[in-house]
């Protein structure tokens, strides 16, 4: 669960018009957050193990640890991690649904990197492929404005754990208000396919 701490003030309004004239001037229209499948050239590709701890530093909203972690675990996925995520709550002052102003979840994930030389014919490589990704207000559902400084601390922290390319973002965050606030992340990520009739992360 989150909790959103909202802050009034005319700059908000401001930097909203801003914003939204950006978004109208690059003709940017609504992406879905599901990854599209095959965006690239295929190829091999072999699974790297990632293990962290993310402690959320914003100012904006605050999570308890368990509710993190079921962000993360959807940003994960997103992204083109391994379906076999695993995102626990860290450890934490507060008990199980409290928000935490510390809240950290511990995250032990798998991402596709491409096989070079010799291992792309080696045991255990996968088929892969660029998709696209594109990250927005409730897309996937349950990413909300409040998530937004979530949003780029796992840009700079998380992401580069995977192989991506064609980075574009215009993800804009003002402290202690949602208010002018965009989420606007856009990469393609080299994944492998996913598994027919398995759900998209939420």
């Amino acid at each position: 669960m989150t909790r959103s701490i909202h802050a009034a003030g005319g700059r908000g309004a401001a930097a909203f018009g801003l914003a939204a004239l950006s978004l109208l001037a690059l003709g940017l229209s609504a992406v879905p957050a599901r990854a599209d499948q095959g965006t690239g050239a295929a190829g091999p590709g072999t699974w790297q193990q990632h293990k962290m701890s993310f402690q959320f530093m914003g100012f904006t909203s605050t999570y308890s640890c368990d509710g993190l972690a079921d962000k993360l675990r959807t940003l994960l996925l997103v992204a083109g991690a391994r379906p076999d995520v695993k995102a626990e709550p860290g450890a934490c002052a507060s008990g199980f649904g409290r928000p935490d102003k510390f809240a950290r979840a511990d995250l032990t994930f798998y991402t596709l990197e491409p096989a070079q030389g010799s291992g792309a014919s080696a045991p255990g490589t996968v088929a892969g492929s660029w998709r696209s990704v594109a990250l927005s207000a409730h897309s996937p559902q349950d990413l909300q404005l409040g998530d937004c400084e979530l949003v780029d601390q796992f840009r700079t922290q998380v992401l580069k754990s995977f192989t991506t390319q064609d980075l574009v973002n215009h993800t804009t965050c003002i402290p202690f208000q949602e208010s002018g606030s965009v989420i606007d992340l856009r990469f393609e990520a080299f994944a492998a396919p996913r598994t027919p009739g398995a759900p998209p992360a939420r």
